[in-house]
């Protein structure tokens, strides 16, 4: 792989000046040598934490061959988002620096910087919704057959970094887990638990100073972990949508660092899919995710071992979901149940803990 490291340029902090025709004729001439964006036409936009604005562009002699005018641009735009904006850096870093190289199926992006000096990020990508992708939720009906291709993702992700030097040598790729042990913990966990959001998490789980106490163990032992690889690190399928073709492809590269394989296949066989769907085929789809690893030019973990680490993996999901807070409720609600009952199946705990 070629090294990570490329120049990073500016970024701007206002959506105005994104969306406007001046700073996307600059934007993209990088790519598109000679385009002059003539006007642009504002569509819908989304702004919690993150802003994604869709939009769509008209150029002087047309659109250049090769870019798609419907686009989309995410940023850190609002009060809310820019105290936040370092979070999207490690997104954008993964547009600009691995999406190409590692071949995973995500979203097609046209132009990714980070400000040296606010490090503020933008992205820009084709406008997927326009070409008739579905973006998924935690409560979107998701197949073993759709879990098998995106494990089949996950894979090439995992294959095409597992071990690499350049890899290891990008600070931006820095394992992070901490961070989250640093900002919520006991406290937003029992909030959930003891609420109807927690309802449908087995007793023998539902304990949030030993879902902290087995969170912090995994921390140790994933930053310590060989082999390791990138991992997109929040791999559940409201992290997912659906292409043209039906195909599963991951978006939200937020918590994208180096790491054991385990924390995005565990995590995602068990937030996925029904809990029914999941303890019927969960070892044929980690049988494939193996498969894919050989595919791909990796000698994949041995059985024995590649289920110890799905059941570590599956710690990791739920905890992310214990410490969630403002998500919509249903959404929380279902991925509690299915990652807490994967957990109590599993007996996770002792997995991490011993």
């Amino acid at each position: 792989m070629q090294t990570l490291n490329h120049p990073q340029q500016p970024a701007p902090a206002d959506l105005d000046d994104v969306l406007s025709p001046e700073w996307l004729t600059q934007a993209l001439g990088a790519r598109y040598p000679g385009i002059r964006v003539t006007r642009v036409t504002p569509g819908p936009v989304v702004s919690r934490i993150s802003t994604n604005a869709r939009f769509h562009i008209e150029c002087e002699g047309g659109v250049p061959g090769g870019l798609s005018p419907d686009l989309c641009a995410k940023g850190y735009f609002s009060e809310v988002g820019w105290s936040a904006r370092e979070t999207g850096t490690f997104e954008v870093a993964f547009y600009r620096d691995l999406a190409g190289p590692t071949g995973v199926r995500t979203l097609r992006s046209v132009y990714a910087a980070i400000d040296p000096g606010t490090r503020h990020g933008v992205v820009i990508t084709e406008d997927t919704v326009a070409r008739g992708a579905t973006f998924l939720d935690g409560t979107s009906e998701y197949t073993p057959a759709l879990a098998a291709e995106s494990l089949g993702e996950l894979a090439k992700l995992h294959a095409s970094t597992w071990g690499d030097p350049a890899v290891r040598a990008a600070d931006w790729l820095t394992p992070r887990l901490e961070a989250c042990l640093a900002q919520r913990g006991v406290k937003e966990i029992r909030a959930n638990f003891e609420s109807d959001i927690g309802a449908g998490v087995p007793a023998e789980v539902r304990d949030p100073e030993l879902l902290v106490k087995a969170y912090r163990a995994l921390v140790s032992l994933s930053s310590a972990a060989t082999p390791w690889s990138v991992v997109h690190g929040d791999s559940h399928v409201g992290n997912l949508y659906l292409d043209s073709d039906g195909r599963p492809s991951f978006v939200d590269w937020q918590l994208v660092q180096r790491g054991p394989w385990y924390l995005d296949v565990g995590y995602h066989i068990a937030s996925a899919l029904t809990v029914e769907d999941r303890r019927r085929t969960e070892d044929d789809l980690l049988r494939h995710y193996l498969d894919g690893l050989r595919a791909g030019g990796v000698e994949a973990p041995a059985w024995d071992e590649a289920r110890l680490g799905v059941r570590r993996g599956i710690i990791h999901g739920f905890y992310l979901w214990g410490i969630t807070q403002k998500v919509d409720p249903t959404i929380t609600r279902v991925l509690q149940h299915r990652l807490g009952t994967a957990a109590a199946d599993h007996d996770a705990f002792a997995a991490v803990t011993g």
